[in-house]
């Protein structure tokens, strides 16, 4: 783990050497690793006994950030999961459903459900200078923190920032734009809490 932060330090002091690499992984037009990078994703992505990826999955993780799939944890079909501006963890029994996806930096527990089509985005363009194009703006990223026990409704959207607690419900087409308490269901556009699980 030294060695790494200790290369990642050199890169930053470096920035010719870091704009190289940075064309050998990434299709900059495309906004994905290249190829020959994909064909080894198996060889640096972490994956626990019993996970599944279906094949169908697009993978956008380049080797310079971390991504973790726990144990009898499911990435399902037409997914797409992005590690390029911050890593991706996904704990154990958790399931990532049909069109999902993820771009960190995010962290999601243990035994989390995410049902079909969810955004999960810890990335947004900047767009405040008016003098200049959005594309030229460059991005902020935010983690979001998922707790252990959530369940996600279908295409709701969870925007950066945000940390939803543990045993969580969002209902399906939420739009969450702050902090989900333990215990708690929220729905709506932006999302508000609609009841307690617990007193």
């Amino acid at each position: 783990m030294k060695d790494k932060e200790q290369i990642r330090e050199g890169l930053k002091s470096n920035p010719r050497v870091k704009s190289l690499l940075d064309f050998l992984i990434m299709n900059q037009r495309d906004a994905r690793p290249r190829w020959y990078v994909r064909l080894l994703a198996p060889l640096y992505q972490h994956r626990e006994c019993g996970s599944k990826i279906y094949r169908s999955v697009r993978m956008d993780t380049p080797p310079y950030r971390r991504f973790w799939l726990g144990r009898r944890s499911v990435i399902e079909s037409y997914c797409c999961i992005n590690n390029a501006v911050g890593d991706v963890t996904i704990g154990d029994y958790s399931r990532i459903g049909i069109h999902c996806t993820v771009i960190g930096p995010v962290c999601i527990g243990h035994h989390v459900n995410l049902a079909q089509g969810i955004t999960v985005t810890a990335l947004n363009h900047n767009f405040n200078d008016t003098n200049r194009r959005i594309d030229e703006q460059g991005i902020t990223t935010k983690p979001v923190v998922i707790g252990d026990d959530v369940w996600i409704g279908a295409n709701a959207v969870i925007l950066p920032g945000v940390s939803i607690g543990s045993h969580a419900v969002i209902a399906a087409g939420a739009v969450v734009t702050s902090d989900v308490e333990d215990y708690t269901v929220v729905g709506g556009v932006p999302a508000k809490v609609i009841k307690k699980l617990r007193k």
